[in-house]
């Protein structure tokens, strides 16, 4: 630990793997509107949009940081849209998610990169700085982002939304 690398075996196995789980969790998002209907279709979507923002927005900063992209970058910055997205996926809208994808590219790199060598700590497959940082990340901007018009569970809507402080405070708890 702290001396070698630990690259994956097989790049074109973990790109298939990364697929499989992005097509996967569309039917989990969307499939807990638990009827074919507008809030799955804007679930479906959300998803989408929130996991190909934090892709792109993880490869261009590692990118700028490391001077090159990489496959495997790109694909740790999928998922954390995905986990990021996901408490929010039938709350927000098309420019929510992909601000709160944007976002979770960029934050989760830092946490999975540089704040694990920082700290020093092991985690090999960034389980903390990926789902930890990114889970957390998504629930957060959840309370900024949920519009009221799109689902009644949040009549009054987030922070930046709707200008309920009080939803964004809850997010946080």
């Amino acid at each position: 630990f702290g001396r070698e690398a630990l690259k994956p075996h097989s790049l074109t196995l973990t790109m298939v793997g990364a697929s499989l789980l992005w097509f996967g969790w569309f039917g989990f998002n969307a499939g807990s509107a638990l009827e074919a209907n507008g809030s799955a279709a804007l679930a479906f979507v959300n998803t989408f949009v929130a996991t190909a923002g934090a892709a792109m927005s993880w490869l261009f900063v590692e990118w700028g940081s490391k001077g090159k992209p990489s496959l495997l970058g790109m694909v740790s910055g999928a998922v954390a849209g995905l986990v990021a997205i996901t408490p929010a996926s039938g709350f927000v809208d098309a420019v929510g998610a992909l601000i709160i994808g944007l976002s979770a590219g960029v934050v989760c790199y830092i946490s999975a990169v540089w704040v694990k060598k920082a700290f020093g700590y092991d985690d090999s497959l960034d389980a903390w700085g990926v789902h930890g940082v990114g889970g957390a990340l998504g629930a957060i901007m959840t309370g900024m982002f949920a519009k009221g018009a799109i689902n009644s569970v949040y009549p009054k809507g987030g922070w930046l939304t709707d200008g309920n402080f009080d939803q964004m405070i809850a997010q946080f708890k």
